[in-house]
């Protein structure tokens, strides 16, 4: 009955969304086209003889996430709230999660299954999974969030079986990411803090032997130390983005003029899509990206405080955090502030299955915003 009476008072108003959120997302989705194909254009054309190549997919891509964020921020998100809902994307991602381990390796890592040419990620599925998962949980259990058993035990078991499946891939970079959207939510829900604490002290022996047991990550934290030991070698990408960065200056030096791009960052349209913004478009233009995430998650924040019910409040938390958490690690790795990880940057690196599951993320964030309390 309650619900009922909730979806008459929208209708008797007329729904708007959050429109500086959606020009925001926007923005960024129309930068990706153009600096995708500035950054792919000659790497494309030296690899596969087809300078478009890249760009043709990001467009199809962004064009298709901005058709799913049409129609899914017209559908009201209490849709995700129910059970059936939220189970069937949970075992649909586990089956994906599985399967993906017997799928072709692609640079030492089973994280992609090809469809029709196109890579698709259930790592990405994942994430927005979880985020049902546990907004509908805390919503019914946030009133005695500090029972371990009663509210907590649901939420760790369904992330760390998530955690563990996206580790085996491997990608350590999205099972922490995972990791910390789950953990930002049920603080938010009101557990005490010294669950926080305690929760990070157990994992830092288990994150220590997955660093620093696994030859890969334990070169890429060296090389975070000082990239300088091993110039060109490790450290040789790291070294390279900070020089695109630094040598962009205030102006730029102009679109498709980057030289860093041209062989010398390693995938510049994904990972490291950040370094060929600012040194082609220099300060003012990674400043402006930089601005594009800030405004996204105070918005996002903002819909989170406002929405009529616990739900639609912990599920614009998480969205929220999902692209915040990406950017800001995404960010700190191309300055040199993180050891590397490949977490492309949200809305704007080349990638399908990123953009996509992040559109859909912003339609359904967009969709609480609607509904939000003036």
């Amino acid at each position: 009955m309650g619900r009922f009476v909730a979806r008459q008072d929208d209708m008797a108003r007329k729904l708007k969304s959050d429109r500086v959120l959606f020009f925001a997302t926007i923005l960024l989705v129309g930068l990706s086209i153009v600096m995708v194909y500035s950054a792919s254009a000659v790497v494309a054309l030296e690899r596969y003889q087809r300078p478009y190549l890249f760009l043709t997919k990001q467009i199809m891509w962004a064009v298709l996430g901005v058709s799913v964020l049409a129609v899914v921020m017209r559908i009201d998100y209490r849709t995700y709230r129910e059970p059936s809902f939220i189970w069937a994307c949970l075992g649909f991602v586990v089956l994906g999660l599985i399967g993906v381990l017997f799928s072709p390796p692609v640079n030492n890592a089973r994280r992609w299954f090809a469809i029709g040419g196109l890579g698709v990620q259930p790592s990405e599925l994942a994430k927005l999974s979880a985020i049902f998962f546990i907004a509908a949980l805390l919503e019914r259990r946030m009133h005695r969030i500090n029972e371990l058993g009663y509210a907590l035990f649901p939420i760790g078991l369904v992330v760390v079986a998530l955690v563990g499946l996206i580790l085996l891939e491997p990608d350590f970079g999205t099972s922490m990411s995972l990791a910390l959207i789950a953990m930002v939510m049920v603080f938010a829900a009101g557990l005490n803090y010294t669950y926080i604490v305690g929760a990070a002290l157990a994992a830092l022996p288990a994150v220590a032997i997955l660093v620093m047991g696994s030859g890969y990550r334990r070169r890429r934290m060296l090389t975070f130390l000082n990239p300088w030991d091993d110039p060109l070698g490790d450290g040789f990408q790291v070294i390279q983005s900070i020089i695109a960065v630094g040598t962009g200056g205030p102006w730029g030096k102009g679109l498709m003029n980057g030289v860093q791009k041209l062989f010398y960052l390693p995938e510049p349209h994904t990972d490291f899509i950040y370094s060929v913004i600012a040194e082609e478009l220099g300060l003012i233009g990674a400043t402006v990206v930089l601005i594009c995430f800030c405004v996204i998650t105070w918005r996002g924040l903002r819909v989170a405080l406002r929405a009529p019910d616990g739900y639609g409040a912990f599920l614009a938390l998480g969205l929220t955090t999902m692209v915040a958490v990406q950017a800001f690690v995404n960010i700190s790795v191309v300055l040199g502030l993180m050891p590397t990880k490949g977490i492309p940057l949200p809305f704007v690196s080349a990638g399908g299955s990123s953009l996509l599951i992040n559109l859909l993320g912003m339609g359904i964030l967009l969709n609480v915003s609607q509904h939000a309390n003036e």
